[in-house]
C-alpha cells in the first residue's frame, strides 16, 4: 500500500491547475465540445487503467472533472500526483 503524502508534500508537488479538496485532488478540464471532452475521457481512462488507479471522472458539455485519491491508503499519494501529471500531458 502507498503512503499518504504530508500536507507540505502535496502543496509542493500538486500540478498547476489542480486543487486539493480534503483527501482528493481535483481539476476541471475545459473543451470546446462534448465530443472533445469525451475523447479526453477515453484517453484518461486508458491511462488510469494502465496505472491501475481509477479516478472519479464526470463529463458535462465542455468539461471533464477529475478527482483523484488513493482509497486503500486513505488519502493523497504519489499515485495521484503521477496520474494528475500524466492527465495534464494528454490535455496539452
Amino acid at each position: 500500500m502507498a503512503d499518504t503524502l504530508t500536507d507540505d508534500e502535496i502543496a509542493t508537488q500538486l500540478p498547476d491547475e489542480w486543487n486539493r479538496e480534503g483527501d482528493e485532488i481535483v481539476r476541471v478540464y475545459e473543451f470546446d465540445s462534448y465530443l472533445d471532452g469525451l475523447g479526453f475521457l477515453s484517453g484518461a481512462g486508458g491511462l488510469a487503467e494502465d496505472a491501475w488507479h481509477h479516478p472519479e471522472m464526470t463529463i458535462t458539455w465542455g468539461e471533464v472533472e477529475v478527482r483523484l485519491t488513493t482509497h486503500d491508503a486513505g488519502g493523497i499519494t504519489e499515485k495521484d500526483i503521477d496520474l494528475a501529471q500524466r492527465l495534464d500531458d494528454i490535455y496539452e
